[in-house]
C-alpha cells in the first residue's frame, strides 16, 4: 500500500506530499538536477522533505581548475542550486571525482545516508552508464536497497523498519535493457526554477569540459526535450522515471 501511495505522489495525484522523504543520488554535484530538478522543486514547494546527495566532490570535472580547489567551489554552487530549487538539504559526499568504486565503505556511506534521512522513496541513476561515477552509483544504490533494513549492517545507524521505494532517472541506453518509465511527472511549473536550479552550477554548465559557454539551458532544455517522456517546450515538458522493489532483478531493465 505504501509503495502504491508514493507512486500516486509522484505522478501529482497527491494534494499534499507534506510526509514524504525524498533522497536522489548523483556521482556530480549537478546531476540530481538535470534528471530530477523539477519534480524536486514540485515536491518541496509542496512541503516534501527533499534531499540531493553528490557521492563524489567533483574535484575533477574542470578543464583548467582541479583538487581541493574545484571541490569547494562545486560544494558552494550545489548549496546555492538547493537554495533556488527550494529543497531542503544538498550532501556532497568526499570522495574523488573519476575514482568512484562499489566498495564496501562507500555502499556504508550510502546506507547511512538513507536510513538518517528516513527515505520513503530513493532515486538513482540504473547502473549501465557510460561514465564509471555514474554507473558506480547506481550500483551502489542497488547494493545499499536492502541493507537499508538489516540491522547488523552499518549497525550505528539505525536500520529502516520498512524499505523505501527505489526510483530510477530517465536515461537513453538501450542496453542492457531500454529505460520504460513507470511515472511521468509534468515540469511546466516548474521549469524555470529547475534551469535556475542547473544555472547555479556554473563550473559544471558552462566552464566544464566540452560545455558551450552561456549556453547551458538551451542545452540541457534541449536534451531533455528529445528524452523518453517529453515533448518539447511548447506542449509540456516532465520528467520520467522508473520504479523498482528493493529485491528485483536488475537484469530485468530495473535496478
Amino acid at each position: 500500500m505504501l509503495k502504491i501511495m508514493v507512486l500516486m505522489a509522484l505522478a501529482g495525484m497527491f494534494a499534499s506530499a507534506a510526509e514524504l522523504r525524498v533522497i536522489a543520488f548523483g556521482a556530480h554535484p549537478d546531476d540530481c538536477e538535470g534528471r530530477f530538478g523539477g519534480t524536486a522543486a514540485r515536491w518541496a514547494k509542496a512541503g516534501a522533505a527533499v534531499k540531493f546527495v553528490s557521492v563524489t566532490n567533483g574535484d575533477a570535472g574542470h578543464q583548467e581548475m582541479g583538487g581541493a580547489a574545484l571541490a569547494r567551489r562545486r560544494y558552494a554552487e550545489a548549496q546555492e542550486a538547493a537554495r533556488r530549487l527550494g529543497i531542503a538539504e544538498y550532501e556532497v559526499m568526499n570522495n574523488h571525482d573519476g575514482e568512484l568504486m562499489p566498495t564496501l565503505e562507500a555502499r556504508r556511506q550510502i546506507i547511512r545516508a538513507i536510513r538518517q534521512w528516513k527515505a520513503d522513496i530513493v532515486l538513482a541513476p540504473r547502473p549501465n552508464d557510460y561514465h564509471p561515477d555514474h554507473r558506480y552509483t547506481g550500483i551502489l544504490i542497488q547494493d545499499a536497497a536492502y541493507m537499508v533494513v538489516v540491522p547488523n549492517i552499518v549497525p550505528e545507524s539505525p536500520a529502516l523498519r520498512r524499505n523505501p521505494v527505489f526510483m530510477y532517472y530517465e536515461d537513453n541506453f538501450q542496453k542492457p535493457a531500454p529505460f520504460r518509465p513507470d511515472v511521468v511527472v509534468s515540469i511546466d511549473d516548474a521549469w524555470q526554477t529547475k534551469m535556475d536550479g542547473m544555472d547555479a552550477h556554473v563550473t559544471a554548465c558552462t566552464l566544464t569540459i566540452g560545455a558551450r559557454p552561456a549556453a547551458s539551458t538551451e542545452r540541457v532544455a534541449h536534451e531533455e526535450a528529445r528524452g523518453p517522456g517529453f515533448h518539447g517546450r511548447a506542449r509540456g515538458v516532465g520528467e520520467t522515471l522508473r520504479g523498482r522493489s528493493g529485491t528485483e532483478d536488475p537484469a530485468r531493465g530495473s535496478i
